[in-house]
């Protein structure tokens, strides 16, 4: 579950900026749209809010807020498994300040694992890790397992490891690059101990950037068992489909190659690809005709808001199902507003979120932004100051009024900030 993250020097951003899952101390009669962590008694304080949406103008920084939230993610669990000495990290800073442009990028987490709470962060530029630390709270109070500081005086790490953390420390220290993470070599090295922390960036936490999510998973999904599912899903939705069929098909890259190809890219090129899963699958839609007999459709036949809406399902029932934390931009593109409320209350409703999987998803859609869908503390914004940092920040700011309040009307008239100032053209 994620409680909290942080980041700076990244993108838009420049001076650091905190999102937070926690629940405010808010009188709200919406209790099915936050949970309890009780399962744990150093927990058992700490209140959870199941979904978040971060409203914002075009290019006040929404997409880099996730974007922020990818790197991280893909720096823990590549920089040591797939990354080369001298690869460069996936971090730009923020470029409009030429006094901390050199600076590293900064990303921190707090989360909560298999019923621990964890605090994880590094700083880096493109070339190198500067900082990297964890903290971990078994039993309520911190232990530091480790932190790495580069000391650019002796151009090396100070390195500090708790007598907590467990296992071959100076083995893994020794096999750590400069631009990758102690994290990831000591889990690649067989950490057990750290694997939780990994896993909740490798596993849990799920992100579906502002293009999409290809359908491949989706019917996967339907392929494993999970079809009925994912027809109930769509059939929620009210999209006319009937059943689905999904055909597996063996892919053969020799098919997709130029005949004219030399043997020699042919062969690199097959052994490139010879891990990669070498199945296919082929979507196909029923709709009834006026008979009630049912025709076939090509998933390329359907809409774009169907074909976007499938390829969701799966991620959002996987989700659901494992109590994951998942992260979406531009949740509202091709899709009806009606649709965009039925994705974010499968998250609000215990029926359909037996594990309390998280929600958090950036957005234009504002006729979902009403007190009756979300809590006043589960919307953010974005905006861009005098010096065109993105600063994020949230709803509760502004004091609305419980239930009184319309959170639309006062948002698009300027309230809360985060809208576009459009200059007009016309005398």
């Amino acid at each position: 579950m994620l409680i909290e993250f942080s980041v700076s020097n990244f993108r838009s951003f420049n001076s650091t900026q905190t999102f937070s899952m926690s629940a405010g101390n808010l009188k709200e009669e919406s209790a099915d749209r936050s949970f309890n962590l009780s399962n744990s008694e150093y927990l058992e304080n700490l209140t959870l809010l199941k979904s978040a949406v971060v409203y914002g103008a075009n290019a006040a920084g929404k997409s880099n807020f996730i974007k922020a939230i990818g790197a991280m993610k893909r720096i823990v669990t590549r920089s040591a498994k797939s990354g080369q000495r001298g690869d460069l990290l996936p971090v730009s800073p923020f470029k409009l300040n030429s006094k901390t442009v050199g600076n590293p990028s900064e990303f921190e987490v707090i989360f909560v694992s298999n019923g621990v709470r964890y605090q994880y962060g590094f700083s880096a530029t493109s070339e190198q890790v500067y900082d990297e630390w964890l903290f971990a709270y078994p039993k309520g109070r911190a232990q530091r397992w480790f932190s790495r500081v580069w000391d650019k005086s002796s151009n090396d790490y100070d390195w500090e490891f708790g007598t907590s953390l467990l296992g071959e420390k100076q083995v893994w220290k020794k096999a750590t690059r400069k631009n990758a993470l102690f994290l990831s070599t000591a889990v690649q090295l067989n950490s057990e101990q750290l694997k939780p922390v990994f896993d909740w960036f490798s596993d849990t936490c799920r992100l579906i950037g502002v293009n999409g999510f290809p359908t491949e998973f989706s019917a996967k999904y339907c392929h494993k068992g999970e079809s009925e599912e994912v027809l109930r899903f769509l059939k929620e939705a009210d999209l006319g489909i009937d059943h689905i069929d999904i055909t597996p098909n063996k892919f053969d890259v020799n098919e997709v190659l130029p005949d004219d190809m030399p043997d020699a890219l042919r062969e690199a090129l097959v052994n490139e690809m010879k891990d990669i899963d070498q199945e296919i699958y082929e979507v196909t839609t029923y709709h009834n005709n006026e008979k009630g007999e049912a025709v076939p459709f090509e998933i390329d036949e359907e809409s774009t808001g169907t074909q976007k809406l499938f390829a969701y399902s799966g991620p959002w029932l996987d989700v659901l199902k494992n109590g994951y934390v998942l992260v979406v931009d531009e949740l509202h593109d091709n899709l009806h507003p009606r649709l965009v409320q039925y994705l974010v209350e499968l998250f609000h409703q215990p029926k359909t979120n037996p594990k309390n999987a998280q929600l958090i998803f950036t957005t234009h859609e504002t006729s979902i932004l009403n007190q009756a869908v979300f809590r006043r503390d589960q919307v953010w914004f974005t905006e861009k100051n005098d010096l065109s940092e993105t600063e994020i920040y949230p709803l509760t700011d502004f004091k609305p009024r419980k239930g009184r309040e319309n959170l639309e009307a006062a948002y698009l008239a300027g309230r809360y900030g985060a809208v576009p100032y459009v200059k007009s053209s016309v005398k």
